[in-house]
């Protein structure tokens, strides 16, 4: 919960864009440092958020230790607005970030007085539903070559404008928690991937730039 994370203390100053002015006017600035916890799965869910830049991952831990990470999000995502009183799930910072919390109790009061957040807030939400649909479909019934195209071409979108090239902000482990793979698993499909001119990747691993998106398209399907 905010009250329980050093990160409350550090409000950042965030250089904001015009459609961000009235939203960052009704919430609290902060900033996590990597693997800074937001929240932990029971916390009370007193506030909602919005990453204004760099990654958060959600996740949960199961009964034999290991990591189930539910989504990344990413700048201008929305996340955290519960149906309940407790979050479902932990969120921590992926590197550096920066976020808007708001207070849930004045949700109502917000979208009253904004009409644009009110938009983005019913967007936000549809697009969470789908991508929880999406994770479940792919955990379920994709190999991992599907998994990991399925992959690349939804951070290809959310990351890059143009589509062809990005730098992933998370590691192959992170990557591997959310497919349902192991590292190996990943380490091994990028490797195809690139000797078969699918992807091209640099020797650090987190610079991808998408070399033949109708066969990964082709995979995704």
């Amino acid at each position: 919960m905010l009250g329980h994370t050093a990160a409350a203390t550090r409000i950042a100053k965030i250089p904001t864009t015009a459609g961000l002015r009235s939203a960052l006017a009704a919430g609290m600035q902060m900033t996590l440092s990597k693997g800074e916890e937001l929240f932990a799965q029971g916390d009370e869910a007193e506030y909602f958020y919005e990453v204004v830049s760099g990654a958060i991952r959600s996740y949960k831990l199961l009964s034999d230790g290991r990591r189930q990470i539910d989504a990344f999000h990413l700048r201008g995502d929305i996340f955290g607005l519960e149906a309940g009183r407790e979050h479902r799930f932990s969120a921590e910072a992926v590197g550096d970030v920066q976020v808007v919390a708001y207070r849930r109790s004045r949700l109502s009061a917000i979208i009253e007085e904004d009409a644009a957040f009110r938009d983005r807030i019913m967007t936000a939400t549809l697009r969470n539903l789908q991508r929880a649909q999406d994770h479940m479909l792919l955990l379920g019934r994709k190999t991992a070559q599907e998994k990991l195209a399925t992959f690349l071409l939804d951070m290809a979108e959310r990351l890059s404008d143009d589509e062809a090239h990005f730098d992933l902000p998370m590691q192959r482990s992170d990557i591997a928690d959310h497919l349902g793979l192991t590292i190996e698993t990943v380490s091994r499909t990028l490797t195809q991937f690139t000797r078969s001119g699918l992807i091209r990747l640099t020797p650090a691993g987190r610079s991808i730039g998408l070399c033949n998106r109708m066969a990964l398209k082709s995979l995704d399907a």
